[in-house]
């Protein structure tokens, strides 16, 4: 596996070059079946996600996917690995580019067969606060037949990636339009977002 601080150091670079870096291998293969063994993925925690930040409206014309925010707190050992390596990522990336980054939001997500979620900015207009996007994927032996891409859309160009277990995507919340494409079976990440504010403050339905 690939040192971390080296895996670090791509995503500032990519971050810094382009706006955006992809890193597989950021899980390895033992921590995304711990993740992936979780009880939240099949006890019925997970809700459908909604759009917008005020008056939250589930829409499945435009987003499908279904959501379970984590608690830091009480998050199981296989999360707050994840969590505590974001920690790490933020502080190289405040040393690195001079952010002034201060925590994250994130929530695993389950888009099943079928679902997407239409072109979009992850930052809200009335709520700047997410400042880089951050997607862990968890799905094995995936291939490229069964769809379920990361489109990002920079400038005139398209990039597509798939969500390979343990690949990283990162990208900045309020340049990088990007949409999910429907895929022919269940597509699981762990999603999230650094944030220039603490989690506290903030209201996660």
């Amino acid at each position: 596996m690939i040192q971390i601080q080296d895996q670090f150091e791509a995503i500032a670079t990519g971050l810094a070059d382009q706006g955006y870096a992809v890193i597989d291998q950021f899980l390895s293969v033992d921590e995304t079946n711990q993740i992936l063994a979780l009880s939240a993925f099949t006890d019925g925690s997970l809700r459908k996600a909604g759009i917008g930040k005020e008056n939250k409206q589930v829409n499945e014309a435009i987003r499908g996917d279904s959501i379970y925010w984590i608690d830091k707190e009480s998050a199981q050992p296989p999360l707050k690995l994840y969590l505590n390596r974001l920690d790490e990522l933020r502080s190289f990336l405040n040393q690195s580019l001079y952010l002034s980054l201060k925590d994250c939001e994130v929530h695993l997500a389950s888009y099943s067969a079928g679902a997407f979620y239409k072109r979009h900015l992850d930052q809200f207009k009335l709520d700047d606060h997410r400042k880089l996007s951050i997607i862990a994927y968890l799905n094995s032996d995936w291939k490229d037949s069964e769809g379920g891409q990361l489109r990002m859309y920079l400038n005139e160009q398209q990039l597509d990636f798939f969500p390979l277990a343990g690949r990283l995507v990162c990208f900045r919340s309020d340049l990088i339009e990007h949409e999910v494409l429907p895929a022919n079976r269940e597509r699981l990440s762990i999603t999230g977002w650094f944030l220039d504010q603490f989690s506290e403050l903030r209201h996660l339905p």
